[in-house]
C-alpha cells in the first residue's frame, strides 16, 4: 500500500516513518493522499474516493489514528471514525527488576506496539537494575541498563509522544540492592533504607540523578510501597519506638525535597499510608482511617498511585478512589495484566479487574492511569504475553465502553496477534478445579511444571482431576495458534511444548505413588522407562524457553530459570534411579513413596474453586534451600 501523508506532519516524520515500515507501508507522493490537521478535540479519521483525513490533538492521537485509518481502509474505502480520548495519561509499567530485563531492541517493538495502540506513557520498574556510577554494585551482573540505553529508549519513545518515566525504590523492594557491603549503613532491615540517616539521602540523591539523566520527563516513579518492618530493624535499635506514620512522613518530606532539587515531579504508591492506617494492615481495609494531622503534614507535590489488581467490584474502586482524593490531590491508577501468576498470563483475572477498574476510574474522572506487568518470582511468564491486556486499557482509553469484536480487530493489527490465541494462554492455570475466571490466583501449570514427581507436595491437591487430558486438548490447541500466529510462533512453541509437559508429567507422582502402594512392579517398571522421553521433553522445553527470552530480554536472570530446568532434569534422573534400584532390590523401600500425601498446607486458607499457588523454592521442597 502506499500512501501521502501531508498537513501538519511536522515533529512526526521520524515515528511516521518506523510504524509505517512496521505496517509494510510505503510513503510516496504518488500514493492515496491523507491530509493531517492537529486541532483541539476528538481523535477523527475520514475517507472518501479522492483522499483521506486525520484529525488529532496529542502527538500519540495522531499515531493511533494512523493505524485506525489504515485498519478501516482495509476493510472498506468509506468511512468516518470518531474516538474521544478518555484519560490524560494511559500506558504500562514493566518490571525489569526480577530477573528479566527487556532488551533495548524489546523495549523499542513494544513502544510500537503501544503507539499503534495510543497508549502514552511507559516505565521501566528499576530496582537496582540501572546504572549509578558511584556504586559498581548496585545492579552488578542483573543486567542494568546503561545511561546511553536508557536515553536510546526515551529518543524512540519520544517519536510516537510516549513519555518515558523512571521508576525506582527509595525505601523499600531493595534486597537486591542492599544485600552488598556497601550498603552496611544504609539499610534498616533487608530490603528497607535507613531512615533519617544522612547517608542514606546522599544514596538517594545519587538514585535520583542517575535515573533521571537519560529521560525528557521530569515525573519520577519513586515507589516506597510495602515497607511491612519499617523502623522496626536497625532505625528501632538507634531511635528506639517511633510511630510509623512519623517515620513514613520524615523520609518522604526529605526525598520529595531531593527531588525538588533536581526539578522532578514525583509520584509514590499509596499502599504504606492505608495499611498504616489499618488496624490489620490491609491495604484495601475500607475501615483504616489516615488521622487529619498526617494528611495535612504530608508533601502536597506528590501524587499517589492507587494499586489494585484484585477487585472485581466497580463499587469498591470508586470507594477507593474517593479515599485517595482526600489527600488532596487527584491520584493515578495503576491496575494489572497478571504477567506474574506463574508459567502463562491469568487473563481472567485481568479482564475483570482491568474492566471494573476503568469503568470506576472513567466515573470519578481520573485522567491518569497505567497497567503494571510485573515479573514476581523469575519472571517466567515472558512480557509480551501481556500486549491483550494493554490493548483492553487502550480500548478503554478511547471509548466510554468497549466492544469486544473491535477490542479483537484492534490486537489483530497492533500486534499481528489472534486476540483468542492470546486469551486461550489462560487455559494453563484456569483447569479442571479451578473456578471461572481464576480469581483466587491458582497456578497449576507453575507448580506441576516444577514440583518433585517423587515428592509431590501438591498431588493430594490436583487428585481426581483429569489434568492430563486438559493439557493434552491445550497442547493441540497451542499447535493450531502457532501457525495462525506467525509474528509469535516462537512464543506458541515454547506453550505448545510447556503444554506438552504438563499433559505428561501433571499426574506422573500420582501414579508413581498408586503403583507403589500396590507393589506394582510392572507399572512402576512401565513408568520408569517413560522418564527419559519425559526428560527429554522438558529438556526441549528449556530450550525453546531459552530461545524466547533471549529473543527480547538480556541474559542476565536466564539463570535462575536455567537452573529451574536442571532441577527437573536431575531429579528425573534421580527418580529413574530409584526406581531401579527397587525394582531390582538394591533396596527395601522408596521412602519419598512411602510417605502419605497430604493437601498443600498453604498459610492462607484454600478457597473453593482454588488449586494452589506458591513460589519456586516452596514448590520443590519441603526443606530449604540456604538453611
Amino acid at each position: 500500500m502506499k500512501l501521502h501523508f501531508y498537513g501538519d506532519i511536522q515533529g512526526l516524520e521520524e515515528g511516521l516513518s518506523i510504524i509505517c515500515h512496521e505496517l509494510k507501508i510505503e510513503q510516496s507522493e504518488q500514493g492515496f493522499p491523507i491530509h493531517v490537521k492537529q486541532m483541539a478535540g476528538p481523535l477523527k479519521i475520514n475517507c472518501n474516493p479522492e483522499r483521506g483525513e486525520i484529525f488529532f490533538e496529542e502527538k500519540i492521537h495522531f499515531f493511533r489514528a494512523v493505524g485506525l485509518w489504515i485498519q478501516a481502509f482495509e476493510e472498506k474505502k468509506t468511512f468516518q471514525v470518531m474516538e474521544e480520548p478518555q484519560f490524560k495519561t494511559n500506558g504500562v509499567m514493566v518490571d525489569v527488576s526480577r530477573n528479566g530485563v527487556l532488551t533495548v531492541e524489546g523495549i523499542q517493538n513494544l513502544l510500537r506496539k503501544m503507539a499503534l495502540m495510543g497508549l502514552n506513557v511507559v516505565m521501566m520498574y528499576t530496582e537496582d537494575t540501572f546504572t549509578v556510577e558511584e556504586y559498581p554494585y548496585f545492579g552488578y551482573m542483573r543486567g542494568r541498563y546503561s545511561e546511553q540505553e536508557l536515553r536510546a529508549c526515551d529518543d524512540y519513545a519520544h517519536q510516537f509522544g510516549i513519555e518515558m518515566v523512571p521508576c525506582i525504590q527509595t525505601l523499600a523492594h531493595l534486597t537486591e540492592a542492599l544485600k552488598w557491603n556497601y550498603a552496611a549503613n544504609i539499610k534498616d532491615t533487608a530490603d528497607i533504607l535507613l531512615v533519617g540517616k544522612e547517608e542514606t539521602y546522599e544514596f538517594i540523591e545519587k538514585l535520583f540523578k542517575a535515573a533521571s539523566k537519560p529521560f525528557r520527563s521530569n515525573r519520577i516513579h519513586i515507589g516506597m510501597d510495602e515497607a511491612h518492618q519499617l523502623g522496626l530493624g536497625k532505625y528501632l535499635e538507634q531511635n528506639g519506638y517511633q510511630k510509623r506514620f512519623s517515620i513514613m512522613n520524615e523520609h518522604l518530606h526529605k526525598v520529595v525535597a531531593l527531588a525538588e532539587k533536581l526539578s522532578l515531579t514525583p509520584m509514590i504508591w499509596s499502599d504504606m499510608y492505608f495499611r498504616l492506617g489499618s488496624k490489620t494492615g490491609n491495604y484495601y481495609d475500607l475501615n483504616a482511617h489516615i488521622p487529619e494531622d498526617v494528611i495535612d503534614s504530608m508533601p502536597k507535590n506528590v501524587q499517589m498511585v492507587y494499586w489494585d489488581y484484585y477487585h472485581t467490584d466497580e463499587e469498591f474502586y470508586r470507594t477507593f478512589l474517593k479515599k485517595h482524593k482526600e489527600f488532596g490531590s487527584e491520584p493515578i491508577f495503576a491496575g494489572g495484566v497478571w504477567t506474574w501468576n506463574g508459567m502463562a498470563p491469568n487473563y481472567g483475572k485481568t479482564m475483570a479487574t482491568t474492566n471494573a477498574a476503568l469503568e470506576a476510574c472513567k466515573k470519578e474522572g481520573i485522567t491518569e492511569v497505567f497497567a503494571t506487568m510485573w515479573g514476581d518470582n523469575g519472571a517466567e511468564t515472558h512480557p509480551f504475553t501481556g500486549l491483550a491486556g494493554l490493548q483492553l486499557f487502550a480500548e478503554h482509553g478511547y471509548g466510554r465502553a468497549v466492544d469486544h469484536k473491535k477490542l479483537a480487530r484492534r490486537f489483530s493489527f497492533c500486534t499481528g496477534g489472534d486476540w483468542d490465541d492470546f486469551i486461550a494462554l489462560n487455559e494453563f492455570d484456569e483447569t479442571p478445579g479451578v473456578s471461572k475466571d481464576n480469581l483466587h490466583e491458582s497456578h497449576p501449570s507453575k507448580f506441576l511444571l516444577w514440583q518433585d514427581v517423587l515428592l509431590g507436595l501438591y498431588d493430594e491437591n490436583i487428585r481426581s482431576l483429569p489434568l492430563g487430558q486438559h493439557y493434552l486438548n491445550l497442547a493441540s490447541r497451542m499447535e493450531e495458534a502457532k501457525e495462525r500466529n506467525k509474528n509469535w510462533s516462537e512464543m506458541f512453541s515454547f506453550y505448545s511444548q510447556l503444554a506438552r509437559v504438563l499433559s505428561v508429567k501433571a499426574e506422573f507422582g500420582i501414579h508413581l505413588k498408586a503403583a507403589y502402594d500396590r507393589r506394582d512392579k510392572q507399572e512402576l517398571a512401565q513408568l520408569k522407562d517413560q522418564l527419559p522421553l519425559l526428560r527429554s521433553m522438558v529438556d526441549e522445553l528449556r530450550k525453546l524457553h531459552r530461545s524466547l527470552w533471549l529473543s527480547s530480554l538480556k541474559p542476565f536472570g536466564w539463570e535462575v530459570i536455567d537452573i529451574r530446568y536442571g532441577g527437573i532434569l536431575s531429579r528425573l534422573d534421580t527418580v529413574e534411579y530409584r526406581l531401579y534400584s527397587w525394582l531390582n532390590g538394591s533396596i527395601s523401600s522408596i521412602e519419598e513413596l512411602a510417605e502419605e500425601r497430604l493437601f498443600f498446607d498453604a498459610p492462607w486458607k484454600m478457597p473453593e474453586g482454588a488449586l494452589g499457588r506458591n513460589t519456586y523454592h516452596r514448590i520443590v521442597t519441603a526443606g530449604g534451600f540456604s538453611v
